[in-house]
């Protein structure tokens, strides 16, 4: 079940030599993982159509383009490809909700503190941890994450990696994060008819445990390629003090 990326660094995925030869390459637009009409329900419940947020990785992905057609007001696109925001600005130059700028996911220091109301990840924390340094470049990445999101703002991941392997990185105390997660399957799987299990909501929320870094023993993870959703939110207490807490 627990899935991790160490055999996957056969390219470096962050590097922008090889997105830009990439993006070169394979021309036209795709969606890493998900479309937003898989992923709407989470992004409408935690992530307001009226706040300001950031697509980290963006790449030639259409999901910015379906969020504002759905009512999203303000949606900012960075990725490490020149080539790919080159791409993306002539694409959408009349979308005005529609932004990219070409920058690294570690070093965001353009932005100020606390700017975005929610960040979305599908795939780039993943591309990381595949290159080399993954782990640097994870924590260098999320510090920044962090550091952007207002309070009470939302980091949504959407990534193959389980638990096992990413609560270690996400669940530091001092992201500050409430940390939710989700399973869903990949787009087009169907339950097989032999299943037995029983039929979930995609968004009931998989329950932790007490560690936070295994899933219970008798979750079945019906589709053995989804994806898991981890919803993570920046929590002010009554005090006014930031907290972090895993469900």
């Amino acid at each position: 079940m627990y899935r991790d990326v160490s055999s996957c660094n056969t390219y470096d995925y962050g590097d922008a030599h090889y997105w830009d030869a990439r993006y070169i390459q394979e021309g036209g637009s795709f969606d890493w993982y998900q479309r937003y009409s898989d992923l709407k329900p989470f992004l409408r419940h935690y992530i307001p159509l009226s706040s300001r947020t950031l697509m980290v990785g963006c790449g030639n992905a259409v999901m910015s383009e379906d969020m504002v057609k759905d009512g999203y007001e303000e949606i900012i696109n960075i990725d490490i490809s020149s080539v790919a925001i080159d791409m993306m600005r002539r694409k959408y130059e009349c979308i005005p909700q529609l932004q990219y700028m070409q920058m690294d996911v570690r070093d965001m220091s353009f932005f100020p503190d606390e700017t975005f109301d929610g960040v979305i990840d599908k795939g780039t924390l993943d591309s990381l941890m595949c290159g080399t340094d993954a782990q640097l470049s994870a924590s260098q990445m999320l510090a920044e994450v962090c550091r952007l999101l207002k309070p009470g703002g939302t980091y949504m991941l959407i990534t193959y990696g389980d638990p096992k392997v990413r609560m270690p990185y996400l669940s530091k105390s001092v992201y500050n994060w409430k940390i939710t997660l989700y399973n869903i399957p990949r787009p087009g799987f169907h339950k097989p008819e032999c299943s037995t299990s029983s039929k979930k909501s995609l968004l009931e929320p998989i329950p932790l445990t007490e560690n936070g870094g295994l899933l219970p023993a008798d979750w079945v993870l019906e589709d053995p390629d989804s994806h898991f959703i981890y919803v993570c939110r920046k929590i002010i207490d009554t005090n006014g003090d930031i907290y972090s807490h895993t469900n």
